[in-house]
């Protein structure tokens, strides 16, 4: 999915956008025990319970594409017998109605799903979305049938116990001391299945939600949809470093890692400019290229792209957005941090002097000390 078939698909969740029929769920607790569960008609809620289930699952489809929202792939006999794939199907195909599938669903996450001791809840809901075509000039063509795009969204989100709170108790003229219940928070994990491409279901596709980008949720990947979970975008930063330093050796310079972040931030900024709903993604080549231009050897280049392929897997696309900043270049010693716009990289240098490494930081004009405008001296 790109960006603009996200933003199609989460314009659906307000309460005139949608197609949506029930709210499903189930409440388990810190012992793995469902301990109520509910099915509940959308049209019979009230305003601002319909809205707070809708703002609860339409943020299973917020954050970063490749960072909060990353793909799941299926292979093909996973679509021909897999168990998993199996009861997703069935789970859309009978648009959640089905007592015993959602149950069997719900145990299967509540199995493997690693809460860390909290209780939490488990919430579906199944939307029809009449796709509608667009003429080559972006106009809406009313003669022409969309297709259905028919799918379900999941989230789990945790339960927190209400914290005691003084209100005012009118029939008693007086203020008591009570405790306001358990309360939902956003969800943590999520998904969307079928995944919404080139504006149609992709079976062979879900999309998957993560609040937290530095883990990978392997149990919960593994209990909905069987497969490997994807590298996590803070582990991606990890593994980009790891390989660098590896495979550079000697050319892991200052001006070299510089030139390289100033590169990749280049074409974020282009990116963006170019309003392409795709998220940017490089090959390891298109890195080793990037590495050449940077100053670096064409054997350590070569070196940095076999690893990738090690380490990521083969055809594994490269996130610049997962592994460096558009807008903040950070430079670290055990006791100072310096953050610079990329753009304004050039005014950091490096300098050797009497046997001591500087960095040097170009201030020739608007130098400010905790917000005080000040001279420096010769």
């Amino acid at each position: 999915m790109n960006q603009k078939e996200l933003g199609e698909i989460r314009r659906r969740f307000r309460p005139d956008h949608n197609n949506i029929q029930h709210i499903y769920g189930c409440y388990v607790n810190t012992n793995k025990e469902i301990i109520a569960s509910f099915d509940e008609s959308f049209g019979m809620l009230s305003q601002t319970e319909a809205e707070k289930y809708l703002t609860l699952l339409k943020k299973t489809l917020s954050g970063a594409l490749g960072k909060n929202l990353l793909d799941i792939s299926f292979a093909t006999k996973q679509v021909m017998d897999g168990e998993e794939y199996q009861l997703l199907s069935q789970l859309r195909k009978t648009e959640l109605q089905d007592k015993t599938l959602r149950e069997a669903f719900c145990r299967c996450i509540v199995d493997k799903l690693d809460m860390e001791d909290r209780n939490y809840l488990i919430l579906m809901a199944y939307d029809v979305y009449d796709v509608p075509h667009y003429s080559k000039d972006g106009q809406r063509d009313e003669d022409s049938g969309g297709d259905l795009y028919k799918y379900f969204v999941c989230s789990v989100c945790p339960v927190k116990e209400g914290k005691a709170e003084l209100g005012y108790a009118p029939e008693e003229k007086r203020f008591h001391t009570e405790a306001i219940g358990q309360a939902v928070s956003a969800p943590e994990l999520g998904f969307l299945f079928p995944a919404f491409d080139d504006r149609a279901a992709n079976i062979y596709n879900a999309l998957f939600y993560t609040k937290d980008s530095g883990k990978d949720h392997q149990d919960f990947v593994d209990a909905v949809f069987h497969t490997e979970a994807p590298i996590p975008a803070g582990r991606q930063k990890e593994l980009f470093g790891e390989i660098l330093s590896e495979s550079l050796e000697s050319d892991c310079s200052f001006d070299v890692v510089q030139a390289v972040h100033e590169q990749l931030s280049e074409r974020m900024v282009l990116h963006k400019e170019s309003k392409d709903p795709e998220p940017l993604t490089l090959t390891e080549r298109e890195m080793g290229d990037i590495l050449e231009n940077s100053g670096v050897s064409p054997e350590h280049a070569e070196v940095f792209c076999t690893k990738c392929v090690e380490q990521l897997g083969d055809g594994t696309p490269l996130r610049p957005a997962n592994i460096s900043s558009a807008s903040r270049m950070d430079i670290q010693t055990p006791e100072v941090k310096i953050s610079v716009d990329p753009k304004n990289s050039h005014l950091i240098q490096t300098r050797v002097i009497d046997g001591h490494k500087y960095i040097l930081i170009s201030a020739d004009a608007g130098v400010e000390l905790n917000g005080l405008a000040v001279e420096i001296r010769e």
